[in-house]
């Protein structure tokens, strides 16, 4: 094991660890919208694959090695900032979520809309954390499968899911989400918005 892949199953940990107690939380909550179809499902299953599957092969067996390529030494480094900046990002979008956090198209009794801390800035900090993964993973872990793979298999998980979140969110909560939209990026700030109260 490379210390780029020590790194890799370092993120995989902390970010477990980091959503067990929210999983936890989750579970004692009533759902009161549910959206998850069999197509999110079967993106989610593919990301599995993509992200832990093909990478935990890669690093504790031989069988994909046949893949591997070689990048200078500045690059798996510039792979563990990205990681590193993946799972704070991860770690304060739950932070900041906290009872409202789902991993999946639903809403919970009781939902509020968040619009504080990373939320004041972007409306999917998960979103951006994960593709500061993408972007850091065939930098760690160089292998044409379990570097690249994750990352195609990502961009489609997250145009269904923007997309799929979006409609959901604005059926909700109506004009103050779609004033919320006005107001944020996607997963980058939006230029030229006033920041007003951080909260």
């Amino acid at each position: 094991m490379t210390i780029f892949h020590a790194a890799y199953i370092a993120a995989l940990i902390v970010e477990a660890i980091i959503r067990i107690p929210y999983n936890q939380r989750r579970k004692q909550i009533r759902v009161s919208v549910n959206r998850l179809t069999s197509g999110d499902s079967a993106l989610l299953g593919l990301l599995f694959l993509g992200m832990f599957l093909l990478p935990v092969v890669l690093i504790f067996t031989p069988w994909l090695a046949f893949a591997n390529y070689t990048l200078p030494d500045w690059a798996g480094w510039l792979g563990v900032v990205l990681m590193v900046a993946s799972v704070l990002v991860f770690w304060r979008a739950h932070l900041d979520l906290g009872r409202n956090w789902t991993p999946t198209l639903q809403i919970l009794d009781q939902q509020t809309l968040v619009e504080t801390g990373l939320y004041h800035w972007i409306r999917h900090p998960m979103y951006a954390a994960q593709w500061l993964w993408v972007l850091a993973q065939p930098l760690l872990l160089q292998n044409w499968l379990a570097g690249v793979v994750g990352a195609l298999v990502f961009v489609p998980l997250y145009l269904y899911r923007v997309a799929h979140e979006e409609r959901m969110m604005v059926d909700q909560f109506g004009e103050t989400y779609r004033a919320y939209m006005g107001r944020t990026g996607r997963v980058l700030p939006k230029l030229g918005v006033r920041s007003g109260n951080l909260g």
